[in-house]
């Protein structure tokens, strides 16, 4: 287990103000194989060790002196870090309803109350190691699937009947259908956010050229192509994307999508 562990733990980056709940953490990690280990006590110097490290694991306290977790963990997965995608977890003794489910918007990946045990702390670990969960890259969120929230609370297979496509057709039908809804939300939210709208809409186009590829779709291939064309054509905009983002969404089924992101 501890093998299967190790890339994740190679290196991690712990935030937390308090030196001794840090200390505490930074035994049990490295019982469990850790490699490097940077220890960070704010926001700023979080991201900066981040940028630095690239670790394979973040653990942050959700709120201290300078740290808010939540807004570390925004901004992290907004950047353009190499590990902004790296896997979060967030530790707090505030495990109220609304502090979970702050913790799952910003775009962690498990929630671990304390006070906990190193066998609670490695179910975790184990989770977002063993356990990878799908990527959203829209404009409102940026982060892992949250439908498979904290799984280390949940020993089912899985929360929710929609949850696991009954087989690959849905599974790929599934993907494309929130492409779509991320690329309209992506276009109506652009001037809100444009860099990430952008990147948002860059990351649903890869899905569908992907989908396009692997069912011979060739509509939906020549679609997709007109709006990377338009994505490389200089510094894209909400006028020139509306046309070949318009065009994919009429590809869309019938009836009235919910808007993603």
């Amino acid at each position: 287990m501890l093998a299967k562990l190790a890339p994740v733990l190679r290196r991690v980056l712990i935030v937390d103000p308090n030196a001794h709940s840090a200390r505490l953490l930074t035994e049990i990690v490295k019982g469990m194989g850790a490699g490097e280990i940077v220890v960070e006590h704010s926001e700023p110097r979080a991201l900066k060790a981040a940028a630095e490290l690239e670790p394979g694991l973040i653990f942050t306290e959700r709120s201290g002196d300078n740290l808010d977790g939540e807004s570390l963990a925004r901004a992290l997965r907004r950047s353009s870090l190499a590990c902004r995608r790296v896997p979060i977890i967030m530790v707090t003794a505030d495990a109220t309803a609304s502090t979970i489910l702050g913790a799952r918007d910003s775009g962690v990946h498990e929630f671990l109350r304390k006070p906990f045990t190193s066998a609670d702390l490695l179910k975790r670990v184990e989770n977002v190691a063993l356990k990878p969960r799908d990527w959203v890259e829209a404009v409102g969120y940026v982060g892992p699937d949250r439908r498979r929230f904290n799984s280390g609370e949940y020993s089912g297979d899985r929360k929710r009947k929609a949850d696991k496509p009954v087989n690959g057709a849905a599974a790929m039908a599934a993907a494309k259908d929130q492409a779509m809804r991320i690329l309209a939300a992506a276009l109506d939210q652009f001037d809100n956010d444009p860099m990430q709208a952008v990147r948002a809409i860059r990351e649903q186009a890869a899905t569908l050229k992907s989908l396009a590829m692997k069912v011979s779709d060739s509509r939906l291939a020549v679609a997709v192509g007109a709006l990377e064309v338009t994505l490389a054509s200089g510094p894209p905009c909400k006028a020139t994307l509306a046309a070949p983002i318009g065009s994919l969404l009429a590809m869309a089924p019938p009836e009235p999508m919910k808007r993603a992101g």
